[in-house]
């Protein structure tokens, strides 16, 4: 049987799945806003569909594997808001469901851990649009949805190596802030996990095993390119946009057991030191 994944909102974890199944046989129709990202889309074998543009019907009723990537907007999931119907249709169809969430649905913890039977109390407007677009996600029948709940992305391009070098990075420190963060190759080796033994209901976290203080990731990263390690600034004095700051809102170690235990995810970086070493190897 073909394997057909549609995916909405093709971006940087999709992309990073797509890398993984593209080379086993997949067919991946992936949607895009932009039509430059739509050439670069096709140059990876993704089939592209310009949004709001192109009928999604057609290739969405050959998938057998859904994940959507967009994030909901003050109206709610953009995606249900205008596919609902057609994704009801195909529900009971559908091996396999991907909902890309954040760690954010679990509010501020003080630095405390949590894990996915934490109850949901989001701290931020992200974070109660997150647990609305769950729920509406969850309440489709027949689906076989799985949610990833993932904290704070790095990876290729996304890494603080180009900041440390212009010297535009800021430790900011704030006494007892950790953030959890997750490698997308992880992400992506993940989603394939989930694929591969489905658990139609399943919530899942996704990061490594060493939550950090934001400013350590900084030092090391300078330390790895031997450059000086940026001046620290504390919190209340940092000029800050309000987005910035208010991810310093929430404070948690977020725990990925159950993706080790269920999944038998073995992580290729545990920790943002191997990330970060990987990631400067890449470079060259």
């Amino acid at each position: 049987m073909d394997k057909v994944l549609f995916s909405f909102g093709h971006g940087y974890s999709a992309r990073a799945l797509a890398r993984h199944l593209l080379p086993q046989g997949w067919r991946i129709h992936g949607t895009t806003r932009d039509a430059a990202q739509a050439e670069a889309l096709r140059a990876e074998g993704v089939i592209p569909l310009i949004w709001g543009r192109d009928d999604p019907g057609p290739a969405l009723r050959t998938a057998t594997h859904l994940l959507t990537s967009i994030a909901p907007d003050a109206a709610g999931d953009p995606v249900l808001a205008h596919h609902a119907g057609i994704i009801s249709e195909i529900a009971p169809r559908l091996a396999w469901a991907g909902y890309l969430s954040t760690t954010g649905v679990y509010g501020d913890h003080q630095g405390d851990w949590v894990d996915e039977t934490t109850p949901l109390t989001p701290a931020t407007e992200r974070g109660l649009r997150r647990v609305a677009a769950e729920a509406e996600w969850q309440a489709i029948p027949g689906l076989a949805l799985h949610i990833f709940r993932l904290a704070g992305i790095y990876g290729p391009g996304r890494g603080p190596f180009e900041k440390v070098r212009q010297g535009t990075a800021r430790r900011i420190v704030k006494p007892g802030q950790v953030f959890s963060r997750i490698h997308v190759d992880d992400i992506a080796q993940v989603l394939a996990a989930s694929i591969a033994r489905p658990r139609p209901g399943a919530v899942y976290n996704l990061c490594d095993d060493d939550p950090a203080p934001p400013e350590d990731v900084i030092a090391h990263a300078a330390e790895l390119l031997g450059l000086p390690i940026p001046e620290a600034i504390p919190f209340d004095e940092a000029d800050m946009s309000p987005m910035a700051r208010s991810f310093y809102a929430e404070s948690k170690r977020v725990s990925n057991r159950r993706i080790k235990q269920e999944l038998g995810v073995r992580l290729i970086h545990p920790d943002y030191r191997s990330g970060l070493r990987a990631l400067l190897a890449q470079e060259g």
